[in-house]
């Protein structure tokens, strides 16, 4: 048996498997189908003699696929889910795909889709299929802690519960406001107590891009990711002059909006009245997927 044969029956080995992730984060039969099938495209083009786990390469690639489609999805308005969602009938295998349909139902796929693209992808790599969070952190382009914080979000929701009291709303927007207050005003030692001593700052190629474009304006230079509180607070200190409070998915953040437009926005991990990270977010495509509140 050739390489290219002997790759296709572990490729194949793993299908089931793969069309399960990408259902149940996307919900259509016809939209996992395709996302396992880039899968497959991925991996012929890739060294597998250089994949260690190959169900945990081809389950990163499917889960990232996902996650642009849920980003597309939502930019063009979610279609509600339909008939498919409910009876998934399929020429190879109608068993199976009934079954694939049985275990999640229709009323849960409905709640899915009420969640965000990184929310979703985090809830159901993390319960429905026990990815730990070391391993989903990085599909999401979030740290360990943010991936847990968006499970666990996503985990109320589903149980018919608010993602957050309206008392921790509140303490997690007087802490926001707090940071805003602190950048705006310069204030150093403010900006140090809120921030926890191990807050990460990610941010996305955009905002990197964004910041070394205006560097000669005296932009602060953006890193992918940036460490620690000291830094932290010397990046923020004397910004967001021009930015205002917004709910960002339900959760307290800014954005600056120049002529109403968003432009960036940032997203706040926050724990034991601390900031944990924060999430810079330029890319309009991106940004098109978040609900913003003013």
């Amino acid at each position: 048996m050739g390489e290219t044969e002997l790759l296709a029956q572990q490729f194949e080995a793993n299908r089931a498997h793969l069309r399960a992730v990408a259902y149940r984060m996307l919900g259509s039969q016809s939209e996992a189908e395709d996302a396992v099938q880039e899968a497959w495209l991925r991996l012929s083009r890739t060294d597998a003699n250089a994949v260690t786990n190959l169900t945990g390469w081809l389950t990163t690639v499917v889960a990232r696929v996902c996650l642009d489609l849920l980003r597309t999805r939502k930019i063009r308005r979610e279609e509600p889910i339909g008939i498919e969602a409910e009876t998934l009938a399929s020429h190879d295998d109608a068993e199976r795909d009934a079954a694939l349909a049985d275990s999640i139902g229709a009323a849960m796929l409905a709640v899915l889709q009420t969640l965000s693209p990184p929310e979703r992808v985090a809830f159901v790599l993390h319960d429905m299929f026990s990815l730990p969070f070391e391993d989903i952190a990085p599909i999401i382009g979030r740290s360990p802690v943010a991936a847990r914080q968006l499970a666990s979000r996503a985990r109320r929701r589903v149980q018919g519960k608010p993602a957050l009291s309206e008392a921790d709303r509140t303490r997690q927007r007087e802490i926001v406001q707090a940071f805003l207050a602190a950048s705006r005003g310069g204030d150093f030692a403010a900006l140090l107590a809120v921030l926890d001593p191990a807050v990460v700052v990610r941010a996305d190629a955009a905002a990197v891009a964004a910041s070394a474009a205006r560097a000669s304006e005296g932009a602060p230079a953006l890193e992918p990711e940036i460490h620690g509180r000291e830094r932290v607070a010397k990046l923020f200190r004397g910004q967001a002059r021009a930015a205002q409070p917004a709910m960002v998915d339900g959760n307290p953040g800014l954005v600056f909006a120049p002529g109403g437009k968003p432009f960036a926005v940032f997203e706040f991990v926050i724990a034991n009245d601390a900031i944990m990270e924060i999430v810079l977010t330029v890319d309009a495509q991106t940004i098109g997927t978040l609900t913003l509140e003013y």
